[in-house]
């Protein structure tokens, strides 16, 4: 137990690091980067503290570059699934009653171990398991899951600090136990913070957690799960499964001591894991807890009054940055039909200044997307385009796999605002158009909340403080992370806690205490010092 009321180093968030020519940031993570494309790295999944290898031994390769390997990976079984449940049930009892403040210490270090030693080293893994180009994995890979690790130790300390009222002769306390059970983390390819956090946050709090990162991100989380060892997480607390889908769900959905999900991943195989756990509600020893961050089809929405250049950069920025594939990127525009034009004539002039190619190249401003599947999602997407007659191509709308997964950077004008590509999810670097008359502001307000299932993140660009204030309430459902004159992309911990409601998740806020909240199990402790001798009440004299 606590021997102290200890309070915890101030979060602060990450400074981010330019990588301008000459710094000394930029020439280590080229050479890091360098280092580790010209090697294979054997990555065995982590169970109980110890590596597991598998005679299933799949090659991994960079989106922008597929004749060169950076990896293997050792592909496990539903087995090696029970194993990593049944190694996070030993743990549990141990972790969860370490003193909170040596739990904080663990992940304080790893946060200060990917702020430094690990820095270069988990920024080149994004930028080659994932295609980001270097700032993009700067502020995903670095800085992110650093804040998130110091962040939730701050937002830990205040959630114990919360405490009832107590009455004379009582004292009331409320303890925040974990829960009772294990944390099942499914996590992203597209965010290494995401990966870290998801089984981090839990575990912060005393869970214990099974991890299952996506394909196309493992590269990057071998090097996650690295600094979490060297940090001092014990064995059994997080454990790594690289495993397929159906075959991780059913050891874990039909466990009586699941409890809870932790996702970040499609709208669809979220809501296939809610039925799952739905109907095997029995099963279990508590009601688990679900939270999840799904899709979106983000939009940004410019009024008569918007300053023109400002518009056409939030959509270069807010569409294009990490290849559109953010959940907030933005993939819908409405823009008015005073300056609908001259906006999309800088955003075009923009993108066609766009350098594309490998991460390794820092003048490329766009890199691949993820894999085979992706490319030729969005592929059929822009073709259907082409064949639309209430549809047209601005720019770009040419796509390459011959030797990586390059799709140029496409603007879309539709003159349908319920056009397949201003509702559906594509999940690329694919924006569409459409223009409105210039003083149809509240109806055009009414069409975006109105269009498509999704609710994660918006933005509205107006000079006009009144449509401002009309176009915040109107789409106060719409977004769960909105933006007034600003990209809908780029959430800092700490400062914009990010999620959304509606097809777009649970909105529990990752990067602020409400997350952290769902992985606790409070009890209240009432203590009552002179208790009553009798059993009557005064009344009954």
């Amino acid at each position: 137990m606590p021997k102290g009321i200890y309070q915890v180093p101030l979060a602060v968030n990450e400074p981010i690091n330019s990588y301008a020519p000459g710094t000394p940031e930029r020439e280590e993570l080229l050479s890091t980067y360098r280092k580790m494309k010209s090697q294979v790295t054997d990555i065995p999944m982590f169970i109980d503290g110890k590596e597991v290898r598998t005679d299933n031994v799949l090659p991994l390769f960079p989106p922008h570059e597929l004749k060169t390997q950076i990896g293997t990976y050792h592909r496990g079984t539903s087995k090696h699934v029970q194993d990593a449940v049944d190694a996070a049930l030993r743990a549990r009892t141990k972790w969860a009653n370490l003193s909170w403040e040596h739990r904080a210490s663990v992940f304080l270090k790893a946060a200060d171990l990917i702020a430094g030693p690990f820095r270069a080293r988990i920024n080149a893994a994004t930028m080659l398991a994932q295609s980001k180009n270097a700032f993009q994995a700067e502020i995903d890979a670095a800085c992110e899951l650093a804040d998130f690790l110091r962040f939730n130790v701050q937002y830990m300390t205040e959630i114990y600090d919360n405490q009832p009222e107590s009455s004379e002769g009582i004292w009331n306390r409320l303890e925040y136990r974990p829960l009772e059970g294990f944390v099942f983390a499914i996590t992203p390819f597209n965010f290494t913070a995401i990966a870290g956090n998801l089984p981090a946050a839990p575990a912060l709090m005393g869970n214990v957690a099974v991890w299952k990162p996506a394909d196309s991100q493992i590269y990057s989380a071998h090097v996650v799960m690295e600094v979490f060892r060297e940090a001092g997480v014990p064995a059994g607390v997080i454990n790594l499964v690289f495993a397929d889908g159906p075959d991780a769900g059913d050891v874990v959905f039909n466990h009586p001591e699941f409890a809870g999900l932790h996702f970040t991943g499609s709208t669809g195989v979220f809501r296939h894991l809610w039925k799952t756990i739905g109907a095997n509600i029995e099963k279990y020893r508590s009601y688990p807890r679900i939270v999840g961050e799904t899709g979106g089809k983000d939009f940004i929405v410019a009024h008569r009054t918007a300053p023109t250049q400002e518009v056409a950069v939030a959509i270069a920025r807010g569409a294009f940055e990490f290849q559109g594939q953010k959940c907030s990127a933005a993939s819908r525009a409405y823009l008015p039909s005073n300056t609908c034009t001259e906006i999309l004539d800088k955003a075009v002039e923009m993108v066609k200044t766009f350098k594309m190619g490998s991460p390794e190249n820092f003048e490329n401003f766009i890199t691949a997307v993820i894999d085979e599947r992706a490319f030729d999602k969005i592929a059929s997407y822009i073709d259907y385009i082409k064949e639309q007659d209430d549809a047209e191509i601005l720019v770009g709308g040419n796509y390459d796999k011959s030797e990586g997964y390059f799709i140029e950077p496409t603007i879309v004008k539709t003159t349908n605002p319920k056009f397949r590509t201003m509702c559906e999810e594509i999940f690329g670097p694919v924006i569409t158009v459409f223009e409105y008359p210039e003083n149809e502001w509240e109806e055009t307000l009414k069409l975006v909340d109105e269009t498509g299932e999704y609710a994660l993140t918006g933005a509205i660009f107006s000079q006009d403080r009144y449509a401002i204030e009309q176009g915040t309430k109107m789409l106060e459902n719409a977004a769960g992370n909105f933006y007034i004159n600003d990209k809908p992309t780029g959430a800092v911990v700490g400062q914009q806690p990010f999620g959304g409601a509606r097809g777009s998740g649970t909105n529990d806020k990752a990067g602020s205490y409400l997350n952290l909240l769902r992985w606790v199990s409070p009890r209240n402790i009432k203590e009552n010092f002179v208790p009553p001798k009798s059993y009557e009440y005064p009344f009954m004299g």
